[in-house]
C-alpha cells in the first residue's frame, strides 16, 4: 500500500500504446516516496525531509515547481474538495489506479502494450480450452471473444464491478461522518460536513485506486477473485502477469497459459449460463456489507481532531479499519452464504478444470496446487480490500467444495452435477461442505422419492379424470 495520501503526486504521462515510457514520470517527480505526502519530493531544488530547503516548508514543497506543475497539483486538490458525487470519487480511483500501474508491479515489472503475437496466443489458448471443457461440463462455451489485456486495460474494464462492490460500504461511512456530530451542530457545521464527505469520497477513491492498481499487477484474468469483474462473455488474460506467474514454476509457458485459459473459460461458462449467479454473489456481498457497522468511537475521535490542513489522518483511520461486523445471527448467516457461494464457484471451476487438464497436461497437478495456494493466501491488494470493506474475497473452503463437486460427478455424472446450478436453493450449503458424500447420497434419495411421489400423484389424477376408482373398482 502506498503511503501517498489522496494521490497528490503528479500522475505520470501514459502513452496511448500502453504504460511504457514511465521515465518521464520519474523525471517529473511522479515516483514520490512515502515521506512527502504531497508527492513533490525528488524535484530539482525542492529539497525534502532533511535535505536542502527542509527548514522552509514552502520552499521544500514548491521550491522549483514550474507554473504548469504547480497549477496541475492545485487543480487536483480543487477537484478533490469540490467533488459532489457518490460515496467514492471514482474518477480519482481510476486516476490513482492508472498511476499505480504506471509505477510498476511489486516484482519490478512494468506494464506494456499487448502485441499481436501475445493476442494470438491468448485467443488460441482460450479456443483450445473451450474444446477441452466440452468433455468436462455440460455448460456450453460462455466466451464470445478472447482478449489479451495490459494491466491498464484490466483497470479500465473492471472498475464498474469494483464500484458495485464498494459503494454500499462507502455509503455507510459517508452517512456516519455526518451522524457523529450532535444534531444541533450539524446545521452549523454544514460546510465542514460537506467538505468531509468530499474528502471521504477522495479518501475511498485513493485507497480503492491504489488497491486496484496493485491488484492489476497480480491478476492473470478477469475472474481471479471468483467474481466476474470484466464485461460478460469476454475471456481475458493478462500476458505479462501470466508470464510472471509461471516464471519460477518449471513448467512450459504454453502449458501455464493454457491452464489459466481453462480457468478463465470455465468461469465464463458458469456466469454465462447460470443467469442468477452474478446477482446472487454481488447481492451476498451487499447483504454482508449492510450488516457492517462503523466504529463510531474511532470516527468521532477522528472528526473531533479533524484538521483541514492534515487530511491524511482520515486516510490513516480508514487504513487501520473502522468496520466491525455485527455479531448477530443475520450477519453470521450472510457471511456463511457469501463464503459458501464463493467456495462453490471456485470449487466447481477447480474440479472441472482438473478433469479437463489432467489427461492432457503433465503439469496439471502442480498448476492446480499452485492456484489453490494462491487463492488461499491472497495478496496485498486483497488484504487491502479486506480492510476497506471488512471482507476477504477468498474461498476459505475451496478444497471441500472441489471434493463435493467431484463426488457429485462420480455419483450423477456431468449433467447431474451441473444441473444443481439451475436454482440457488439446489446448491449445497456450508453444512453440506462438511459431509460431501452425505449430501450426494441424501440428495440422490430425495430426488428419487420426489419422482416417485410425482408419478403416483399423476396416476391418481388420471384415474380420477377417467372415472376409475382404482383396484377396488367394481
Amino acid at each position: 500500500m502506498s503511503d501517498t495520501p489522496f494521490g497528490f503526486g503528479l500522475p505520470p504521462e501514459e502513452p496511448e500504446d500502453g504504460d511504457e515510457g514511465k521515465k518521464k514520470d520519474q523525471q517529473s517527480g511522479g515516483g514520490q516516496g512515502p515521506a512527502n505526502p504531497f508527492g513533490f519530493g525528488g524535484l530539482p531544488g525542492a529539497g525534502g525531509l532533511g535535505g536542502p530547503g527542509a527548514d522552509n516548508p514552502l520552499a521544500a514543497m514548491f521550491g522549483s515547481l514550474n507554473p504548469t506543475d504547480l497549477g496541475a497539483a492545485f487543480q487536483q486538490l480543487g477537484q478533490m474538495l469540490s467533488y459532489e458525487g457518490g460515496p467514492v470519487n471514482w474518477d480519482m480511483a481510476k486516476q490513482i489506479a492508472r498511476q499505480t500501474v504506471a509505477q510498476g508491479a511489486q516484482d519490478g515489472s512494468r506494464d506494456a502494450s499487448v502485441g499481436p503475437a501475445e493476442r494470438k496466443a491468448v485467443e488460441e489458448a482460450v479456443r483450445l480450452a473451450d474444446l477441452w471443457l466440452d468433455d468436462a461440463t455440460s455448460l456450453p462455451s460462455g466466451s464470445g471473444s478472447a482478449v489479451a489485456w495490459s494491466r491498464a486495460e484490466w483497470v479500465e474494464a473492471t472498475l464498474p464491478a469494483w464500484q458495485e462492490l464498494v459503494d454500499p460500504v462507502a455509503e455507510r461511512v459517508g452517512a456516519a461522518m455526518g451522524d457523529v456530530l450532535p444534531e444541533e451542530m450539524q446545521a452549523m457545521a454544514g460546510p465542514l460536513i460537506g467538505m468531509m464527505r468530499s474528502m471521504g469520497g477522495a479518501m475511498f477513491g485513493t485507497q480503492i485506486g491504489q488497491a486496484v492498481g496493485v491488484l492489476a499487477g497480480e491478476v492473470v484474468g478477469s475472474t481471479d477473485i471468483g467474481l466476474p469483474l470484466g464485461p460478460a462473455g469476454k475471456a481475458a488474460l493478462l500476458p505479462a502477469n501470466v508470464e510472471a506467474f509461471g516464471k519460477d514454476l518449471g513448467v512450459p509457458q504454453e502449458e501455464v497459459r493454457l491452464y489459466l485459459a481453462l480457468r478463465e473459460a470455465a468461469h465464463q461458462r458458469l456466469f454465462a449460463h447460470v443467469p442468477w449467479l452474478r446477482s446472487h454473489l454481488f447481492g451476498a456481498v451487499d447483504g454482508y456489507a449492510r450488516g457492517i457497522k462503523v466504529d463510531t468511537a474511532k470516527l468521532e475521535d477522528v472528526v473531533g481532531q479533524f484538521d483541514p490542513e492534515n487530511p491524511e489522518q482520515l486516510q490513516d483511520a480508514l487504513q487501520q479499519g473502522m468496520f466491525q461486523p455485527e455479531d448477530t445471527p443475520e450477519q453470521k448467516a450472510a457471511l456463511a452464504r457469501l463464503e459458501t457461494a464463493l467456495a462453490l464457484v471456485e470449487g466447481w471451476v477447480d474440479a472441472v478444470v482438473h478433469a479437463a487438464a489432467k489427461p492432457r497436461l503433465g503439469s496439471a497437478d502442480a498448476l492446480r496446487e499452485t492456484l489453490r495456494r494462491r487463492r488461499a493466501t491472497g495478496g496485498p491488494a486483497e488484504q487491502t480490500f479486506a480492510t476497506l470493506i471488512g471482507l476477504e474475497l477468498r474461498p476459505r473452503r475451496l478444497r471441500d467444495a472441489s471434493r463435493l463437486w467431484a463426488s457429485l460427478t462420480d455419483a450423477r455424472g456431468v449433467e447431474g452435477r451441473d444441473g444443481l446450478w439451475a436454482h440457488p436453493d439446489m446448491l449445497p450449503t456450508a453444512t453440506d461442505l462438511d459431509d460431501p458424500d452425505g449430501f450426494v447420497h441424501r440428495e440422490h434419495l430425495d430426488f428419487s422419492e420426489l419422482d416417485k411421489m410425482l408419478g403416483e400423484a399423476a396416476n391418481g389424477s388420471a384415474g380420477e379424470g377417467d372415472g376409475t376408482k382404482g383396484d377396488d373398482a367394481e
